[in-house]
């Protein structure tokens, strides 16, 4: 970080008590998240260093120091190192008990498995654990983490993925780098955080100091962005032409015929993972991914370079000025390490995981604009990103710079909706161009946005902080009471479950059998939390008495406008990506929320239970659609372990629900049967090819229902659109579905 930046706003600091002293020693001693790490140069408790005596602590970029200091406190045992397998042998058992499908996929070494060792075994075997660990404390994979969490191991949570067991605390005990902790006063500089409350989980913040935020007097000096989702302004829009526009503008051919009419011009395009980046291989230059990003960045700040995708990289990269004069985003980078993969599947629906995503959108349309001199064009990709401008849950979520910015940015996708790309480009031009009438008007919107007083820091996130520092002090029912006290103001139920099976964890160090009878209760208000060890009496699910009504109560109470019902069905089924192991989750997830949006009644028992499939929908009174989702899988025919698995799921479904008929479904890319394995009988299969045709009728049911305000809550209207694109428990698998077939 430069002086400039930090001394940008001298007289806002000095107005809130800051000595000009110690501004002026802040800027030639600014805080790097490389220094939060077991080895840091600061010292770090019981290594021997004496503490350095800080003035002002200056964290830059807020967002990027948030995730790198979450990385440093998390100590990642890898597959290859030995003490994964001892780990994993350790508590084989416990998580057999705990989720016997998680572990089969495990041991399988299936991409997508996910398995969370028990909090009470974790905590009663935590002996064990340290003999296994602590030996290899020196090693490369440990050295960093092990002096900054060892202290607190007994109250990590440790999650197995194929490739690595996590252990990581709730939240970081930062006070081990004591020249961090100590420091008088701490400034966190950030220009998009809306939200405040990770200051107060990562950093140890005082809320009621992160509550009373220093701004400037309003957001004139913020720079100048035209925010366009293409798919809301016509959802026959793909991708690809989209894509080409980027190439053309790279080329400096603003009118796409072929021909070269203006300055050629940087382009960067960030997506989440190297498999989004495959698709703009025909169109990029560079593709950068993180380990050779910052030679990309001084590339483009210092030359014409054209079309550059960044690779999983959202935060932490300035591209100012001619770096970069239109930015897309294709996709909201997803959960990389294993508990928050778990954690986005526990809090799928919660507001919560709403704002989180909110905020790394909002971290991504940043990358482009680095001053009140500056200026750029965003285009967001698919149909999730757009829904985070329409959607009133999503836009109250941004910062009131962003608010702005969308705002007028809205004015100008009102004028030409319904348009092709011709009328995208026309308005990437008055931002480009600079037309007077763009800029006059960008202008006075940022000058009236005036930066609110407070800011905003969760109950709950506070409650965490204060209960893992009195459990790390070994008050763990104190703990558990202040997780309680928070508990009891929220109205998010899967939120609270999740609270509640951290408040039983701190209570399983005093008292096992309340903690079991706490989760018994956290998994009434969120399935998706740990189920406690006497297991759980899941209800038997009944179909709606009728579809049309059951899918009309859905829509009417999930949207209030035609065009987020639209790109809210859009996004569903985007979500289901082939070919993509590491979104099963989300694939999962969009197959229950199309049920719902259907009619269907739809559960996740493998998620909920532990067992069972991975959706199940109720089809009829006579027929339950048993369906296992293998849409990540890549081999030519269907593998004899995922039939046996979809066997399995079957002989479930059976048991637990008799007097109906269990139809076999399987999401794959292949409708034939490996020669090693045997179809399930009655088995169907969805391949691409029938995907596609499903995921059209869904469009028509959609865009018909949304053609006339709140038709999509009329029971007539709904049954006719069902109907009318078979869409009903009596035809959906019978048109979108095809036999599976054994190989020749």
């Amino acid at each position: 970080m430069h002086r400039r930046d930090i001394l940008r706003h001298r007289d806002v600091w000095n107005g809130h008590g800051i000595p000009a002293a110690e501004i002026d020693r802040a800027a030639t001693f600014p805080w790097r998240p490389h220094a939060i790490n077991g080895k840091s140069q600061f010292g770090v408790v019981g290594d021997g260093k004496h503490p350095v005596d800080l003035g002002v602590v200056v964290v830059d970029d807020a967002h990027a120091a948030l995730a790198r200091t979450e990385d440093q406190f998390r100590l990642r045992v890898p597959s290859g190192h030995d003490a994964y397998q001892n780990l994993l042998d350790l508590f084989r058992e416990d998580l057999r008990h705990q989720a016997p499908n998680d572990l089969a996929d495990l041991e399988a070494r299936d991409f997508s498995a996910l398995a969370t060792i028990p909090f009470w075994a974790w905590s009663d075997k935590n002996e064990q654990v340290l003999k296994i660990l602590h030996p290899h404390r020196g090693d490369d994979a440990f050295k960093f983490a092990w002096p900054l969490i060892a202290h607190v191991l007994p109250l990590c949570s440790a999650t197995a993925t194929p490739t690595a067991i996590e252990i990581r605390p709730s939240c970081p005990p930062i006070d081990r780098i004591p020249s961090f902790a100590r420091a008088r006063r701490r400034v966190y500089l950030t220009a998009t955080l809306a939200d405040d409350s990770a200051l107060v989980t990562d950093f140890q913040a005082d809320p009621a100091l992160v509550a009373r935020p220093i701004t400037p007097g309003s957001a004139a000096d913020l720079g100048e962005r035209m925010i366009l989702a293409p798919i809301a302004l016509n959802t026959n829009l793909d991708n690809d032409a989209v894509r080409r526009l980027a190439r053309d503008y790279a080329d400096g051919d603003r009118d796409g015929d072929g021909a070269r009419d203006a300055d050629p011009i940087n382009v960067v395009v960030l997506v989440p993972s190297a498999q989004a980046a495959a698709a703009w291989k025909p169109y990029a230059d560079r593709t950068h991914h993180v380990q050779d990003l910052a030679a990309g960045v001084k590339e483009l700040q210092e030359s014409h370079v054209g079309l550059v995708v960044m690779v999983n990289k959202y935060d932490g990269v300035d591209l100012p000025a001619d770096a970069c004069r239109l930015l897309i985003l294709d996709g909201i980078p997803r959960p990389l390490d294993a508990v928050e993969r778990r954690e986005s599947v526990a809090l799928a629906d919660s507001p919560v995981r709403l704002a989180r995503e909110i905020q790394r959108i909002e971290q991504g349309m940043g990358r482009g604009v680095r001053d009140g001199e500056d200026y750029c064009a965003v285009l967001l990709l698919g149909a999730n990103l757009a829904l985070a401008l329409h959607e009133p849950r999503h836009l109250q979520l941004f910062s009131p710079a962003t608010q702005a910015h969308l705002a007028i940015s809205r004015e100008i996708a009102e004028q030409i909706h319904g348009g092709g790309l011709n009328d995208v480009r026309h308005a990437l031009e008055a931002c480009l161009t600079r037309d007077p009438r763009w800029t006059g008007r960008s202008r006075r919107a940022l000058a009236e946005i005036r930066y609110t007083q407070l800011g905003t820091v969760r109950p709950e996130a506070v409650a965490l902080r204060e209960a893992f520092d009195l459990a790390a002090t070994g008050l763990p029912e104190r703990a558990a009471d202040r997780l309680q006290k928070t508990m009891n103001t929220l109205d998010d139920k899967p939120l609270r479950g999740w609270l509640r099976e951290q408040k039983a964890a701190y209570l399983h160090q005093t008292d096992a059998v309340a903690a079991q009878q706490s989760l018994v209760t956290a998994v009434g208000e969120n399935p998706f939390v740990l189920r406690p060890l006497a297991g759980v009496t899941s209800a038997q699910i009944k179909p709606a008495a009728v579809q049309a009504r059951a899918a009309a109560e859905f829509l009417a109470n999930e949207y209030t406008d035609g065009i987020p019902l639209v790109l809210g069905i859009k996004k569903i089924l985007e979500d289901v990506a082939w070919e993509f192991e590491e979104r099963s989750d989300d694939a999962e997830h969009a197959w229950h929320r199309l049920g719902l949006h259907l009619g269907f009644v739809s559960t996740r028992p493998e998620k909920q239970e532990g067992k069972g499939p991975d959706n199940l929908w109720a089809l009829t009174s006579k027929e339950f659609a048993v369906t296992e989702l293998k849409t990540g899988c890549v081999t030519d025919t269907i593998a004899k372990k995922d039939l046996g698995q979809l066997g399995v799921s079957v002989n479930w479904c059976t048991t637990k629900h008799p007097e109906v008929k269990a139809l076999p479904v399987m999401l794959h890319r292949s409708r034939t049967a490996d020669q090693s394995g045997t179809p399930v009988p009655g088995m169907r299969v969805v391949p691409p090819a029938k995907y596609e045709l499903l995921r059209a009728a869904v469009m028509k049911y959609a865009t018909a229902l949304a053609s006339d305000l709140g038709n999509w809550g009329e029971e007539q209207a709904v049954a006719a659109q069902l109907a009318q694109n078979k869409l009903t428990g009596a035809n959906f698998f019978s048109t979108y579905a095809e036999t599976c077939r054994t190989a020749p």
